[in-house]
């Protein structure tokens, strides 16, 4: 991700908490622009095209916001990003502003890892788990893995818990190694 996009997110999300706007309002509005920005390659490719004026990207902006009802603050960040010719990495600029708004409220994301499929019951007082460990919320991202055999594998930020099988079977074997 470039480093640029981290400072744009930010100052977007400061206009965002200034202005006390809704940030699931936002974040639809983001969603609604990322599918469209993912979804026509024709665009994506006007957007970035150097040869066309920034005046008119921000014309064609303006109809395109006017249509998906864009509040004028997510319209004048791309506004921003296109007369820095910054456009081309707006994916990246929203996926930055979301980790931002998450860790400002308090938010980590848990990036949980099982060998089978949880029930609702057993996912619920797992989240809870983590959320204490966490030092508060978190937003759990589930995926199977059926070759750490059992157990879980937990990644919140930099941070690894590994209570798998194949993690207590590694540990042992290092510590037999190194007996």
């Amino acid at each position: 991700m470039p480093a640029f996009a981290a400072r744009y997110a930010a100052a977007f999300l400061d206009v965002v908490m200034a202005a006390k706007l809704e940030t699931t309002a936002i974040d639809r509005q983001l969603t609604d622009l990322l599918a469209t920005w993912d979804g026509s390659a024709e665009l994506r490719a006007f957007f970035v095209n150097p040869a066309i004026p920034a005046a008119q990207k921000k014309a064609f902006l303006d109809k395109l916001s006017a249509r998906l009802g864009f509040q004028k603050e997510l319209r004048n960040l791309l506004a921003v990003l296109i007369d820095n010719r910054r456009i081309g990495a707006v994916s990246e600029v929203v996926e930055s502003y979301r980790r931002q708004l998450q860790e400002r409220l308090g938010i980590r994301t848990a990036e949980i890892v099982t060998a089978r499929e949880l029930d609702e019951e057993e996912r619920g007082a797992l989240v809870e788990q983590i959320a204490r460990v966490a030092g508060g919320s978190v937003e759990p991202r589930f995926r199977l893995d059926k070759s750490i055999l059992g157990g879980t594998v937990v990644r919140i930020g930099s941070t690894v818990y590994d209570g798998s099988v194949r993690g207590r079977l590694e540990r042992l074997k290092e510590e037999l190694i190194a007996e």
